[in-house]
């Protein structure tokens, strides 16, 4: 029996890994019905408030996303006024997107989820910051900074 005690559930570091983050998505969930966007959409739109515009393949590769799943949302989120997606002038293979006003606005109504997630998620302010480094460091980026050692 011993030879199959690693193919245990509860062996495997993925697992909590993969519930944890089925739950906390969850506990997003009612904040952001309130400003109509899905957990993906909103992640893809702190990545814009932060830097205004970028190109498809650098958004995919910040928010670890392929093209698949990128470009129905991207689609989505212009729909909603929130983003306008154009071809680069240098690169006509380069997809650009932007912000819109209307994206920009939204960020006023999304400012108190963070905040509101933080009191949602029963971990004190160094077992956050350790499970932050933990996890970039699992994503092969160990010097991660974060905002939440400034807190």
């Amino acid at each position: 029996m011993k030879k199959y005690e690693a193919l245990k559930i509860e062996n495997q570091l993925c697992f909590p890994l993969y519930a944890c983050a089925k739950e906390v998505v969850k506990k997003y969930k009612p904040y952001l019905e309130q400003i109509d966007l899905t957990y993906t959409q909103y992640i893809t739109m702190m990545v814009l408030w932060e830097y205004g515009e970028m190109n498809v393949k650098e958004l995919g590769e910040r928010l670890y996303l392929d093209s698949g799943t990128l470009t129905p949302l991207l689609k989505k989120l212009e729909k909603k006024g929130l983003v306008s997606r154009r071809r680069s002038k240098k690169d006509e293979r380069n997809l650009i997107v932007t912000i819109t006003e209307e994206g920009t606005r939204l960020q006023e109504k999304a400012s108190g989820i963070p905040s509101a997630m933080g009191s949602c998620i029963n971990l004190g302010q160094e077992e956050a910051l350790t499970l932050y480094r933990l996890l970039y460091k699992i994503l092969g980026k160990p010097d991660q900074q974060t905002a939440l050692s400034d807190r």
